[in-house]
């Protein structure tokens, strides 16, 4: 007879693969409503099925890819038919972050994203190497079909590696956060918060949305929001300001007015790259110093217990302190 564990292992797993798909399937639904047409290739500003895949891999282990892949399977039934150049960019989205996982984990990686080493990790391994896999087979399928011409596939690449880069450095760790969140929440410095998020949402669709280049202001509230909620302040906010650009951007409206197709997109990837560095980078550092200093006012509280308790034990045994002995006395 099959014990209930036995039977609950495969269930679980296969809850586990269909739940993986159905979150890679809405994530990329998402990114498709934000499209932008380069060298005649359809690309995402932002495609958020590379951070969803990079943090299910870091959050359930290796054996949710097949999820991946399933998902991706659906993406590519949504828009056309599965063929032997589907299948190669349905492998190539599916190897890049299973590769990112594995760079990640020898690597040491830790998911509260609480060291700087582990933002550089993020940043260089999971998102600028490993994407290079996704943006390699995507663009080198399309110019194998005729879909692209040979002038135009370093533009494809590019676009495409910086949309699936954006992907994990927006989404994934806004994910490995929320994963991490605990229930009740603490209300400390909740006003602030409250302050902070009211400024974002008037300050960011402004700054998005003006002909006059002022995306810059973006970069106060990044700061605001890293030096005092660390990292759950400053990804939210790096989140939603992405958000409202991209927007921006694929409608060709405030600094995007007047840009060429290329332009958009070369100034809406530098941009999204440059503020997501920004807050990530910045949060994991200041998120490292704030753990230094608590681990060193802890070593100074157990050295100032160890000290009293020596200095009780010296008192117990007859003996003076020592700050309380003569210059000539001697033991």
């Amino acid at each position: 007879m099959v014990g209930s564990q036995d039977l609950r292992t495969p269930v679980v797993v296969a809850l586990q693969t269909l739940a993986v798909a159905a979150c890679y399937y809405g994530s990329a639904q998402l990114g498709l409503l934000r499209e932008l047409v380069v060298e005649g290739a359809v690309v995402t500003p932002i495609w958020p099925p590379t951070g969803l895949s990079v943090a299910c891999l870091l959050i359930l282990g290796l054996r949710c890819w097949p999820g991946i892949a399933l998902g991706a399977c659906f993406v590519i039934l949504s828009l056309t038919s599965l063929t032997p150049s589907t299948l190669c960019v349905l492998a190539g989205n599916t190897a890049a972050p299973v590769v990112g996982y594995l760079l990640l984990r020898r690597a040491g990686f830790r998911t509260d994203l609480a060291r700087l080493r582990d933002g550089l990790a993020l940043v260089f391994l999971g998102a600028f190497a490993t994407m290079l896999i996704s943006a390699t087979t995507g663009a080198g399928t399309l110019l194998a079909t005729d879909q692209i011409e040979q002038p135009g596939f370093w533009t494809v690449w590019l676009a495409w590696w910086v949309g699936d880069a954006m992907g994990v450095l927006i989404v994934t760790p806004v994910l490995l956060l929320l994963s991490r969140v605990r229930l009740p929440l603490p209300l400390s410095r909740w006003k602030e918060a409250v302050g902070l998020a009211v400024i974002a949402c008037c300050l960011v669709p402004l700054a998005a949305h003006s002909s006059v280049s002022l995306l810059f202001l973006v970069y106060p509230l990044l700061i605001w929001a890293a030096l005092r909620f660390q990292l759950a302040g400053s990804l939210l906010c790096a989140l939603f300001a992405s958000v409202m650009t991209t927007v921006a951007a694929t409608d060709r409206v405030g600094p995007f007015e007047r840009l060429g197709r290329v332009e958009v997109m070369m100034k809406l990837q530098a941009f999204n790259g440059a503020m997501a560095l920004t807050a990530l980078i910045l949060s994991a550092v200041i998120t490292e110093q704030i753990h230094t200093r608590r681990s060193v006012e802890r070593a100074c509280q157990e050295l100032v217990e160890v000290l009293e308790h020596l200095t009780a034990g010296e008192s117990a045994d007859g003996r003076a302190p020592l700050e309380d002995r003569g210059p000539g006395r001697r033991e």
